[in-house]
């Protein structure tokens, strides 16, 4: 497994720190080995429908999906599989695509490694490859990975963690990393604002322990000496942007130090830690058209919470 993560992560926590007038911390950094758990943790909450619809997608279509991408590409595709995590969304795809290379890419390079190794064991007829890549600064492929048209598989709606401008660049660069192939990528759609809220700060509180992990991973990273403790979490649907947003709330007045720098925080002050927008089916295909990507189709789950769209580089 190649890794070609991101190479000064204590220069951007500390930049994040500093930044004015509003602290805010890049959710990349939500991805160590626990906070990765704690995401598998998030997809079985009740309040959590995204990526349960996201399967619902996929197997009430998946035949339909699975014929579209080989009249795009062919048999035995290679995939390539953006924000791999655990590899279990990809490894659904499995027996419908049969992919003759599978190409997993993310940022948590042990866990994504481990994930690759037990995954290997059952596909043993799959060549495999793992990227440790942080692709939210750019994607770029190793030479050869892959060697020609490939799927590019985004799921989860991580798509919505950037902001529109940055998440085109995303997907221009996916199309590039296609090499003439598809894209298929999950998308969470507007819907009512209680039920948004909800799935991002549940009843058992394991997306709160999923935020403040992320003091954790910048302790270990920075050298800084955040407690936990004195922060909570909040998150907040902000209709106008049309998106989710996530903060870290100090509960009293407190300074945070690391090698280098400081700030002090005021009592109620916060660190924004994650965009989750959420789009129409209209306007993620104006998005995708203008990324370069042609005839984008869709599909959706009965309550149309979640689409999954193909579309060809």
């Amino acid at each position: 497994m190649s890794d070609e993560s991101a190479s000064d992560p204590r220069a951007e926590l500390a930049a994040g720190l500093l930044r004015r007038p509003q602290a805010a911390l890049a959710p990349k950094f939500f991805y160590d080995r626990l906070g990765s758990a704690l995401f598998v943790a998030i997809t079985e909450l009740d309040e959590y429908t995204l990526t349960r619809d996201e399967a619902a997608v996929l197997a009430a279509h998946g035949d339909e999906i699975a014929a579209a991408v080989h009249a795009r590409l062919g048999p035995r595709p290679t995939l390539v599989d953006l924000g791999a995590g655990d590899c279990a969304k990809a490894a659904a795809l499995f027996t419908r695509l049969q992919p003759a290379r599978y190409v997993a890419v993310d940022i948590a390079v042990d866990f994504v490694r481990e994930a690759l190794a037990a995954l290997q064991q059952r596909h043993p007829a799959i060549e495999m490859w793992g990227v440790g890549q942080d692709f939210s600064q750019r994607l770029a492929l190793p030479a050869g990975l892959p060697a020609g048209p490939a799927l590019v598989f985004y799921p989860g709606s991580s798509i919505g963690n950037f902001e529109p401008a940055d998440a085109l660049r995303l997907l221009q660069q996916a199309r590039a990393a296609a090499a003439g192939g598809a894209l298929l990528i999950g998308v969470d759609l507007v819907r009512a604002a209680p039920s948004l809220h909800a799935a991002y700060d549940d009843a058992l509180g394991v997306t709160a322990a999923f935020n403040l992990n992320l003091l954790r991973h910048a302790n270990r990273l920075l050298g800084s000496d955040f407690d936990p403790r004195q922060w909570a979490h909040e998150a907040s649907w902000d209709a106008a942007g049309s998106r989710v947003q996530m903060w870290l709330r100090a509960r009293q007045a407190l300074t945070v130090r690391w090698p280098g720098g400081e700030r002090m925080f005021a009592a109620g002050e916060r660190i924004h830690t994650e965009n989750a927008f959420k789009w129409t089916p209209e306007a993620f295909a104006a998005l995708l058209r203008d990324a370069g990507w042609r005839a984008p189709r869709h599909w959706r789950e009965g309550a149309g919470r979640f689409a999954v769209f193909l579309a060809s580089a």
